[in-house]
């Protein structure tokens, strides 16, 4: 594919906003395209394999600076790979931080919904009673 695509093509053929493209371009995470006579951005295969490169990295909640880091990789094609090793286990360890805090979340949601079976007036009610209270419990 050395067609060249214009933004809305390129937006089309990777399922991302124009606007989203426009701030990858602006981030430095794409590389500018060439224009053609009447100054349309022209789109190559290196920009689709890049932009769905990153949106990939993005599904996995992967951040600008984490995909930056693996682009520059990347980038380099013969050096050595093994700090992907190192970036991808330190995303790991994020991951389970959030999971971690996400189980205390469901915990503290399931005692709070345990406080009030639904029967009753919004007055009664010990959720709303518990989320007025000072302390959380």
């Amino acid at each position: 594919m050395n067609a060249k695509l214009k933004i809305g093509e390129l937006a089309g053929q990777t399922a991302c906003r124009v606007e989203t493209i426009r701030f990858y371009e602006k981030e430095g995470m794409l590389p500018p395209p060439p224009r053609s006579a009447g100054n349309y951005r022209l789109y190559g295969k290196q920009h689709v394999e890049r932009l769905l490169f990153i949106r990939r990295c993005r599904s996995l909640d992967m951040t600008l600076d984490e995909i930056r880091r693996l682009l520059q990789i990347r980038d380099t094609p013969r050096d050595d790979c093994s700090a992907v090793n190192t970036f991808l286990d330190e995303h790991i360890g994020h991951i389970d931080v959030r999971i971690a805090e996400l189980e205390q979340l469901r915990a503290q949601l399931d005692s709070l919904r345990q406080r009030c079976s639904g029967a009753g007036t919004a007055e009664q009610c010990g959720i709303l009673k518990e989320l007025g209270s000072r302390s959380p419990h």
